[in-house]
């Protein structure tokens, strides 16, 4: 479908990558790799045609559409949400126009006619398109991709330039996946998407019927959408089949390999030149002399591919809080309305309290009031009513979205970080830096002269320098590639204080908290476990797993008198097998003790995974309750099915 042969790039005096071979089949489902600044987007647009090659040729099969989509930089306006998405359909749209047109032309003309018959064969062509393209659904298929990317039906009728940037990539995206063209590529999609968002945009790729590539620094939303990745690495594309998981794994073996062959090779080398100078003075051995050093020549070197840099970066541990860092009763926030003449109630009568160590992942549709709460938490807002208490020695310290705003403009970045860290070396600190990709003279910049996104990256960076020992962190994960975000999070990890953060990256989420602040409804649900726990409890969790094997069981009232004064005289009644009976009775007795046993076990996991200890007692202690749950669903399934048994052995 799309080829790209001996394809390379260079940005400047640098090459970004070189001898690219790649073709692009009608299935291809690929996520694109690599550190930041090896060419992912440049590719990227180089496939889209927005970009030239500078060595190589690129070639697509006639007829094929492309669909591109950027990080960033698109403005909307002059429409309402609905009829932007909807202009998609323009052409087909035109169809219906035609159509109608044609039928009038079939009944001026005479049946036979070469006029007649060259309308009807249009107005036959036209119809099967109106009919392939589903064009008297296309208002169907508007909503339900907006619904799915979190427009409420009182946004599709609000003007497009109203929404900020985030909204209006959204808008962008929705369009794409409207249009369906033969190749998507998206460069990253749910920079600007909330989890719920991300879930609906994983489910809707993966049943696409078309060809994409995206980039994307989001390790679970590859996993679960793409088969094939690609890795720009060392200015080479390497091609690696299925998820991310499975290329790490891939990517690993590989490097086993070359390393095997490599160190084979060297052995075989240093034998080759032992014997070749040990006898290359010898007349009796120049036949075999010459022998090996026509083998030596015609040797291809394996080159071992550099070893990207592990970087271990600890934070610095803070002075310890009281047990409880946090406490909130009966929260209340209202604001005004955008006309003034009203107000709207974003949270209200909110208690919960936060104890030392936690670590909590603030969850909630996009306007819920996330940012808000941890705003109030961090005492930059006040609530409407209600109090937030801070705990014994508690030193909170904020990272915003746009944490950007609050740095020295004219400050260097070296500087910047070493005036609040004088004891952390500057190897370090460069280390550090590098992590949140600023590499060589990127730390001798002033801080003006880096964009929004590069600002926020330093800031995080600054912050694990010298934290508060309450950290609350707005989409700390923002701007970052996985390298970086696999540092954060290890650094996190090993924080002895308690954080509260908002993230939708759900890898990240699921590597770090112990408990789910829910924001819905304008209450905040708490719930104990990572993400997987919090999403389990949300489908039905214990409750929906006994009514699934206890709905079954008849109710007494339901059956007639009569039916049960017949079934009472049948001969089977009088015909039990007494040892069969009482075997069941206490199989159905010991599976009934034995649930009562592990829903015993659940609660104290449960009760213990609620406190805080390490964060490598809290993933045992994770891994440990979907282990019981699992055992329990197992044992209600047995039960179910001994009861049945034994009730028609009763009968």
């Amino acid at each position: 479908m799309l080829q790209l042969s001996g394809a390379g790039k260079r940005f400047g005096q640098k090459l970004l990558f070189e001898d690219v071979n790649w073709l692009i089949t009608p299935d291809e489902r690929t996520g694109l790799v690599g550190g930041n600044g090896t060419g992912k987007s440049t590719l990227l647009k180089v496939l889209a045609g927005r970009e030239s090659l500078d060595y190589g040729v690129s070639s697509r099969t006639k007829g094929m559409t492309l669909g591109y989509l950027p990080q960033d930089g698109l403005a909307l306006r002059g429409k309402t949400v609905f009829e932007e998405c909807l202009s998609v359909f323009d052409d087909l749209r035109g169809l219906e126009g035609e159509a109608e047109e044609l039928s009038g032309k079939l009944a001026e003309f005479a049946p036979g006619s070469a006029e007649y018959e060259a309308a009807a064969a249009r107005y036959g062509h036209v119809t099967d398109l109106m009919h392939a393209h589903d064009i008297y659904t296309l208002d169907y298929q508007v909503g339900t991709v907006l619904g799915g990317l979190g427009f409420g039906r009182e946004d599709w009728e609000r003007r497009t330039e109203e929404f900020s940037g985030g909204w209006q990539m959204r808008i962008a995206l929705a369009k794409l996946l409207l249009e369906k063209p033969s190749l998507l590529l998206l460069d990253e999609p749910t920079n600007h998407l909330d989890l719920e968002t991300r879930n609906w945009l994983e489910d809707y790729l993966r049943n696409y019927e078309n060809a994409f590539v995206l980039i994307s620094h989001d390790r679970y939303f590859l996993d679960q959408t793409v088969s094939k990745t690609t890795e720009l690495w060392n200015k080479k594309a390497h091609f690696y089949f299925g998820n991310y998981e499975k290329y790490l794994k891939q990517k690993e073996e590989r490097r086993t390999q070359i390393m095997s062959a490599y160190k084979n090779q060297q052995d075989r080398i240093q034998d080759l030149e032992a014997f070749i100078n040990r006898f290359r003075a010898q007349a009796t051995k120049a036949k075999q002399v010459q022998s090996r050093i026509k083998e030596l020549e015609k040797i291809e070197r394996i080159e071992v591919p550099e070893e990207e840099a592990t970087i271990h970066f600890s934070i610095p541990q803070p002075p310890a809080s009281g047990r409880t860092v946090i406490e909130v009763n009966n929260l209340t926030k209202i604001y005004p309305t955008r006309d003034g003449l009203g107000t709207k109630t974003i949270l209200k009568d909110v208690s919960f309290s936060i104890d030392r160590g936690d670590r909590i992942a603030l969850v909630g549709a996009n306007g819920a009031g996330k940012s808000t709460l941890i705003r109030m938490l961090s005492q930059l807002e006040d609530p409407t009513s209600g109090e937030i208490k801070l705990g014994h020695n508690v030193l909170a310290d904020y990272f915003a979205q746009d944490q950007y705003k609050v740095l020295d403009g004219a400050a260097k970045m070296l500087d910047d970080i070493s005036g609040i860290a004088p004891k952390v070396p500057v190897v370090e600190l460069r280390s550090l830096l590098g992590c949140f990709m600023f590499s060589g003279d990127d730390v001798f910049k002033t801080l003006g002269v880096l964009s929004g996104g590069e600002r926020n990256r330093y800031a995080m960076a600054k912050m694990l320098v010298s934290p508060a020992n309450m950290l609350l962190l707005d989409e700390p994960t923002n701007h970052l590639d996985l390298r970086a975000k696999d540092v954060l999070l290890d650094a996190i990890r090993k924080f002895s204080g308690t954080v509260l953060f908002v993230s939708h990256d759900r890898y990240f989420i699921d590597g770090l908290a112990t408990r789910v602040f829910e924001v819905e409804d304008k209450r905040v649900h708490v719930y104990p476990g990572n993400y997987e726990d919090y999403l389990w409890r949300k489908q039905g969790g214990p409750e929906k797993v006994q009514s699934s094997f206890t709905a079954p069981k008849p109710e007494p009232v339901a059956v007639p008198v009569a039916s049960v004064v017949v079934e009472a005289k049948k001969p089977a009644v009088k015909k039990l097998n007494p040892i069969k009976l009482k075997l069941l009775e206490d199989e159905v007795s010991a599976a009934e003790e034995a649930i009562g046993e592990w829903e015993r076990r659940i609660e104290a996991a449960e009760a213990k995974l609620g406190v805080f200890t390490t964060a490598d007692e809290q993933q045992r202690g994770s891994a440990e309750l979907d282990r019981l749950r699992t055992e329990h669903a197992e044992l209600l399934a047995v039960w179910e099915k001994l009861g049945m048994e034994l009730e028609e052995q009763r009968d």
